[in-house]
C-alpha cells in the first residue's frame, strides 16, 4: 500500500500531448495529481506519472498512439468511483481520464437507445430520457457520481440488477480505442451480429484492453407502478432469511438490499439520514415495479415472508418521497462510514442466496477474530455481499489485520460456492485472489484474449490478472 513517486514526464513528451489536448489537460503538479492517486478504495494509492484528459475519440487516438510509441503504459479512468483499485497508476504509467467527455451524442426515443460519451454520469442518462419516459436501468449505489465509461469496464450492477441485470445487458454498441491509437468499432444497433461476440469481452475488461470512447445502450420504458417497503430485523440473519423465503415464494422484486446495525447507525447520524431505528441490526429494503395490477399482491406476499422470518416492523412508503428517503438509506450508506472509521476496505463477493446467514455470521467471526469492525451493506436478492472493513490506515498493524480478515472473507465466500466479485472488478485489490474460482489454464487463457487487444501488455498493467508463472512455476 506504499505509494512511490514516479519519474516525471520529459519535456518533449509533455509537449506533444499538450499539442493534441491544450496546456490545461496534461496534469502534472503534485498537488494536482493527488486527486488521482487512488479510487474508491483508498486503502491503495499510487500517484500516477501525469494525466492526460481528451475531449474526443480523435483526441484519445492521438494521445495513445503518442504514449505507446514511447512505450508508456496507460490507466484509463473515469470518476474514479471504483473500489478495487482498477484506476491507479503504478510506476511510470500515465492517466488517461475521460472526464471532459460528458455528451449526449445520440437520444433515439423511438428506438429506445442512447449513445453517449463515456464521462457522462450514470444518472445523468436517466435525466435526458426521462421527458420521454424512458430510464437507463442499471444503477450502481455511485450513480449519482460514477460515469458510464468506468460502468463498461466493471460491467456495473447496482441494487435492481436483480430484475434488470447489469451492465452488459444494456450495451448495444462501443466506440473503442486501442493502446496504438487504433479505433475500433464493435456492434451497434441494426448491425448484423456475425462473428467472434468483441463486444461481450470488452464490457467487464476493466480498462485492460482499451478505452471505449463512445458507449450506445439500451433504454427501457419506466414502469407503471412502484411498492417499496422496509423491513426491521433483531438480528442480521433473520434478514438474510427473509430474502431466501421472497425468492423462494416465486416473487422477483426489482430489488432486495439489506443494511446492518452499524451501517444504520452510521447514516443515521450523517446528514443522509432516512428515520431507520438505532437499535435494529438489520433493514431490508424491498422494491417491486411493473404493471400496477398485482403489485399490491406481490407486496402483500413479501410482508408475510418478512414477519415470518421474524420483522419486527414492516413499513411501506406511501410516497415517492418516502420512497426515495428509504433508497438515500441505502445508496448514500459508503458515504456514511466515515462517522465509524477514516477508512475502509469494501469487499465485494457474490454466494448462493441459501448461503446468506451462515456466511454472514462467519464474517461476523472474523471481525471479532481480529479485531475489526466490519459493516455490511449489500444486493442480497443476488447475495452479492459488501463487508466494509473499517480502519486507520495510519496504523500499519491494523492494516495487516485487515488484510488478513479480507482474505479469510475472500475464502469463506468461495467456500459457500460463491466467488470474488459481483460488481466491483478484480483490479489491483483481488487479482491475488483469482486462482481461488479459476485454474492455471483458465488464467492462462485470459492472458491470450488480452494479448489480442494489447500485445504489449501496457494497458492499464497490473490490474485483474496475476503474474504469469515462470518456467519454474514461481510468479514473475
Amino acid at each position: 500500500m506504499e505509494n512511490i513517486l514516479p519519474e516525471p514526464l520529459t519535456k518533449e513528451l509533455g509537449d506533444r500531448l499538450r499539442g493534441v489536448v491544450g496546456d490545461s489537460w496534461v496534469i502534472v503538479d503534485a498537488d494536482r495529481l493527488l486527486a488521482y492517486e487512488s479510487d474508491g478504495l483508498t486503502a491503495y494509492r499510487r500517484t500516477p506519472r501525469a494525466v492526460v484528459l481528451p475531449r474526443t475519440t480523435d483526441e484519445v487516438s492521438r494521445v495513445l498512439s503518442i504514449l505507446s510509441q514511447e512505450g508508456v503504459p496507460v490507466v484509463p479512468r473515469g470518476a474514479g468511483t471504483g473500489l478495487s483499485g482498477g484506476a491507479l497508476a503504478d510506476g511510470d504509467a500515465v492517466v488517461v481520464g475521460t472526464a471532459r467527455m460528458t455528451d449526449m451524442l445520440a437520444l433515439d426515443p423511438a428506438n429506445r437507445l442512447a449513445r453517449v460519451q463515456p464521462g457522462m454520469i450514470n444518472v445523468d442518462l436517466t435525466k435526458a430520457a426521462e421527458p420521454f419516459g424512458l430510464y437507463y436501468a442499471p444503477d450502481p449505489s455511485s450513480q449519482s457520481a460514477c460515469t458510464l465509461g468506468g460502468n463498461i469496464a466493471e460491467n456495473s450492477g447496482g441494487p435492481h440488477c436483480l430484475k434488470y441485470g447489469v451492465t452488459s445487458r444494456y450495451v448495444t454498441g462501443l466506440t473503442v480505442v486501442t493502446y496504438d491509437g487504433k479505433i475500433v468499432e464493435m456492434g451497434g444497433f441494426g448491425r448484423e451480429s456475425g462473428g467472434y461476440d468483441l463486444l461481450g469481452v470488452f464490457v467487464g475488461s476493466e480498462g485492460c484492453f482499451g478505452i471505449a470512447t463512445e458507449i450506445e445502450v439500451r433504454l427501457l420504458p419506466k414502469p407503471e407502478g412502484v411498492r417499496t417497503l422496509l423491513a426491521i430485523f433483531d438480528r442480521l440473519g433473520d434478514a438474510g432469511s427473509a430474502v431466501t423465503e421472497i425468492m423462494a415464494e416465486g416473487l422477483l422484486p426489482a430489488a432486495l438490499e439489506i443494511i446492518d446495525g452499524p451501517t444504520i447507525r452510521a447514516v443515521e447520524a450523517s446528514v443522509f439520514a432516512a428515520g431507520f431505528p438505532t437499535d435494529a441490526e438489520a433493514a431490508l429494503v424491498v422494491e417491486f415495479d411493473g404493471i400496477e395490477a398485482g403489485l399490491e399482491a406481490d407486496v402483500e406476499r413479501a410482508v408475510a415472508r418478512c414477519r415470518e422470518a421474524g420483522a419486527r416492523e414492516v413499513r411501506t412508503a406511501d410516497s415517492e418521497e418516502e420512497r426515495l428517503a428509504l433508497w438515500q438509506g441505502r445508496k448514500k450508506a459508503f458515504g456514511a462510514m466515515g462517522q465509524i472509521a477514516s477508512d475502509l476496505l469494501v469487499q465485494d463477493a457474490t454466494v448462493p442466496r441459501s448461503q446468506l446467514t451462515d456466511v454472514l455470521e462467519r464474517i461476523s467471526e472474523i471481525g471479532v477474530r481480529h479485531d475489526l469492525t466490519i459493516a455490511n451493506v449489500f444486493h442480497a436478492g443476488d447475495g452479492n455481499l459488501h463487508p466494509n472493513l473499517l480502519f486507520d490506515r495510519s496504523d500499519p498493524e491494523e492494516v495487516a489485520r485487515v488484510e488478513r480478515a479480507s482474505t479469510e472473507i475472500m475464502a469463506v465466500c468461495v467456500e459457500a460456492g460463491g466467488t470474488i466479485t459481483g460488481e466491483h472488478g478484480v483490479g489491483l485489490d483481488k487479482r491475488r485472489y483469482m486462482s481461488l474460482v479459476h485454474g492455471p489454464d483458465e488464467l492462462d487463457a485470459m492472458r491470450r484474449i488480452k494479448a489480442v487487444f494489447d500485445p504489449l501488455g501496457r494497458m492499464n498493467p497490473g490490474k485483474v490478472l496475476p503474474d504469469a508463472p515462470d518456467s519454474a512455476g514461481a510468479a514473475t
